[in-house]
Protein backbone atom coordinates (compact mmCIF):
# COMPACT_ATOMS: atom_id res chain seq x y z
CA UNK A 1 0.00 0.00 0.00
CA UNK A 2 3.10 2.79 1.15
CA UNK A 3 3.98 1.85 -2.58
CA UNK A 4 1.15 2.99 -4.62
CA UNK A 5 0.79 5.69 -1.97
CA UNK A 6 4.37 6.97 -2.91
CA UNK A 7 4.03 6.40 -6.80
CA UNK A 8 0.37 8.07 -6.07
CA UNK A 9 2.21 11.10 -4.62
CA UNK A 10 4.96 11.33 -6.98
CA UNK A 11 2.67 11.18 -9.52
CA UNK A 12 1.68 14.13 -8.51
CA UNK A 13 4.40 15.45 -7.68
CA UNK A 14 5.34 16.04 -11.72
CA UNK A 15 2.05 18.08 -12.18
CA UNK A 16 2.87 20.60 -9.28
CA UNK A 17 6.29 20.61 -10.46
CA UNK A 18 4.53 21.27 -13.98
CA UNK A 19 2.76 23.70 -13.00
CA UNK A 20 4.89 25.63 -11.04
CA UNK A 21 7.17 25.50 -14.34
CA UNK A 22 4.14 26.99 -16.30
CA UNK A 23 3.62 29.73 -13.58
CA UNK A 24 7.33 30.82 -13.61
CA UNK A 25 6.64 31.49 -17.75
CA UNK A 26 3.63 33.29 -17.21
CA UNK A 27 5.31 35.55 -14.32
CA UNK A 28 8.46 35.56 -16.28
CA UNK A 29 9.64 34.76 -20.21
CA UNK A 30 5.47 35.18 -21.60
CA UNK A 31 5.26 38.59 -21.02
CA UNK A 32 8.80 39.08 -21.87
CA UNK A 33 8.01 37.83 -25.50
CA UNK A 34 4.82 39.69 -25.79
CA UNK A 35 6.41 42.85 -25.14
CA UNK A 36 9.23 42.19 -27.51
CA UNK A 37 6.54 41.37 -30.22
CA UNK A 38 4.91 44.82 -29.43
CA UNK A 39 8.21 46.69 -29.74
CA UNK A 40 9.00 44.69 -33.21
CA UNK A 41 5.84 45.26 -34.29
CA UNK A 42 5.78 49.08 -33.37
CA UNK A 43 9.03 49.42 -35.10
CA UNK A 44 7.99 47.72 -38.38
CA UNK A 45 5.17 50.31 -38.21
CA UNK A 46 7.45 53.70 -37.44
CA UNK A 47 10.08 52.24 -40.08
CA UNK A 48 7.90 50.91 -42.56
CA UNK A 49 6.96 47.66 -43.91
CA UNK A 50 7.94 48.76 -47.11
CA UNK A 51 11.92 49.02 -45.46
CA UNK A 52 12.01 46.29 -43.38
CA UNK A 53 10.88 44.39 -46.95
CA UNK A 54 13.60 46.32 -48.62
CA UNK A 55 16.17 45.33 -45.95
CA UNK A 56 15.12 41.55 -45.68
CA UNK A 57 15.97 41.59 -49.61
CA UNK A 58 19.00 43.43 -49.34
CA UNK A 59 20.04 40.16 -46.70
CA UNK A 60 18.43 37.68 -49.06
CA UNK A 61 21.03 38.92 -51.56
CA UNK A 62 23.86 38.43 -49.58
CA UNK A 63 24.43 34.75 -47.57
CA UNK A 64 26.67 37.06 -45.05
CA UNK A 65 24.23 39.36 -44.24
CA UNK A 66 21.12 36.66 -44.12
CA UNK A 67 23.29 34.12 -42.09
CA UNK A 68 25.97 36.29 -39.93
CA UNK A 69 25.02 39.57 -39.62
CA UNK A 70 21.15 39.85 -39.28
CA UNK A 71 20.95 36.86 -36.49
CA UNK A 72 23.88 38.32 -34.68
CA UNK A 73 22.07 41.86 -34.77
CA UNK A 74 18.59 39.78 -33.96
CA UNK A 75 20.58 37.82 -31.56
CA UNK A 76 22.16 40.92 -29.84
CA UNK A 77 18.44 43.20 -29.69
CA UNK A 78 16.24 40.95 -28.90
CA UNK A 79 17.65 37.81 -27.09
CA UNK A 80 16.44 34.43 -27.20
CA UNK A 81 13.64 33.40 -28.65
CA UNK A 82 12.47 36.63 -30.30
CA UNK A 83 15.60 36.52 -32.28
CA UNK A 84 14.35 33.94 -34.33
CA UNK A 85 11.06 35.44 -35.53
CA UNK A 86 13.56 38.46 -37.57
CA UNK A 87 13.66 35.37 -39.99
CA UNK A 88 9.65 36.29 -41.23
CA UNK A 89 11.25 38.68 -43.17
CA UNK A 90 13.39 36.76 -45.53
CA UNK A 91 12.17 34.67 -48.43
CA UNK A 92 10.33 30.99 -47.08
CA UNK A 93 13.26 29.10 -48.75
CA UNK A 94 16.10 31.16 -46.48
CA UNK A 95 14.00 30.56 -43.59
CA UNK A 96 15.44 27.27 -41.83
CA UNK A 97 19.26 28.56 -42.82
CA UNK A 98 17.90 31.37 -41.15
CA UNK A 99 16.96 29.94 -37.91
CA UNK A 100 19.83 27.33 -38.15
CA UNK A 101 22.17 30.75 -37.76
CA UNK A 102 20.48 32.35 -35.29
CA UNK A 103 19.29 30.05 -33.16
CA UNK A 104 23.29 29.15 -32.71
CA UNK A 105 23.52 33.40 -31.97
CA UNK A 106 21.44 32.93 -28.99
CA UNK A 107 24.11 30.48 -27.25
CA UNK A 108 27.33 31.61 -28.78
CA UNK A 109 27.10 35.09 -27.41
CA UNK A 110 25.62 34.75 -24.55
CA UNK A 111 29.52 34.97 -22.84
CA UNK A 112 29.87 38.03 -23.74
CA UNK A 113 26.41 39.15 -23.95
CA UNK A 114 24.58 37.27 -21.13
CA UNK A 115 20.96 39.42 -21.88
CA UNK A 116 20.47 37.29 -25.33
CA UNK A 117 19.91 33.99 -23.47
CA UNK A 118 20.04 34.49 -19.56
CA UNK A 119 18.73 31.01 -19.14
CA UNK A 120 21.44 29.35 -20.77
CA UNK A 121 24.03 31.46 -18.78
CA UNK A 122 25.04 28.51 -16.52
CA UNK A 123 26.77 26.41 -19.10
CA UNK A 124 28.91 29.35 -19.94
CA UNK A 125 29.74 30.25 -16.28
CA UNK A 126 29.94 26.38 -15.72
CA UNK A 127 32.98 26.40 -18.78
CA UNK A 128 33.89 29.81 -17.26
CA UNK A 129 34.40 28.98 -13.61
CA UNK A 130 36.63 26.01 -14.66
CA UNK A 131 39.08 29.38 -17.01
CA UNK A 132 38.68 30.87 -13.70
CA UNK A 133 40.11 27.79 -11.71
CA UNK A 134 43.15 28.45 -14.04
CA UNK A 135 43.78 31.27 -13.19
CA UNK A 136 42.76 32.73 -16.63
CA UNK A 137 40.67 35.65 -17.71
CA UNK A 138 37.08 35.15 -18.27
CA UNK A 139 36.68 37.24 -20.98
CA UNK A 140 39.35 35.96 -23.22
CA UNK A 141 36.97 33.29 -22.66
CA UNK A 142 33.93 34.91 -23.75
CA UNK A 143 35.15 36.41 -26.51
CA UNK A 144 36.80 33.72 -28.22
CA UNK A 145 33.18 31.65 -27.75
CA UNK A 146 32.30 35.06 -29.65
CA UNK A 147 34.36 34.93 -32.59
CA UNK A 148 34.05 31.02 -32.71
CA UNK A 149 30.49 31.81 -32.76
CA UNK A 150 30.34 34.01 -35.48
CA UNK A 151 32.31 31.68 -37.75
CA UNK A 152 30.29 28.93 -36.90
CA UNK A 153 27.15 29.91 -36.63
CA UNK A 154 27.09 31.62 -40.37
CA UNK A 155 28.53 27.75 -41.72
CA UNK A 156 25.63 26.88 -39.89
CA UNK A 157 23.09 29.14 -41.87
CA UNK A 158 25.12 28.22 -44.77
CA UNK A 159 25.06 25.14 -45.16
CA UNK A 160 21.47 24.54 -43.94
CA UNK A 161 20.89 26.47 -47.21
CA UNK A 162 22.61 23.84 -49.12
CA UNK A 163 20.71 21.12 -47.57
CA UNK A 164 17.28 23.05 -48.10
CA UNK A 165 18.12 24.05 -51.52
CA UNK A 166 19.27 20.20 -52.08
CA UNK A 167 15.86 18.77 -50.61
CA UNK A 168 13.49 21.47 -52.47
CA UNK A 169 15.28 20.35 -55.83
CA UNK A 170 14.41 16.79 -55.01
CA UNK A 171 10.92 17.79 -53.97
CA UNK A 172 10.61 19.61 -56.90
CA UNK A 173 9.75 23.13 -55.14
CA UNK A 174 10.46 26.27 -57.18
CA UNK A 175 14.06 27.94 -55.92
CA UNK A 176 12.05 31.64 -56.18
CA UNK A 177 12.54 34.41 -54.18
CA UNK A 178 9.53 35.25 -52.78
CA UNK A 179 10.72 39.25 -52.39
CA UNK A 180 11.48 39.87 -55.66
Amino acid sequence: MKIIVKFASGFMGLFDTGASTFTGWVTSIVPKVLLLLILMNTIIALVGQERIDKFAKVCSGNVILAYGLLPFLSAFMLGNPMALSMGKFLPERMKPSYYASASFHCHTNSGIFPHINPGEIFIYMGIAAGIQTLGLDQTDLAMRYLLVGLVMNFFAGWVTDFTTKMVMKQQGIELSNELD
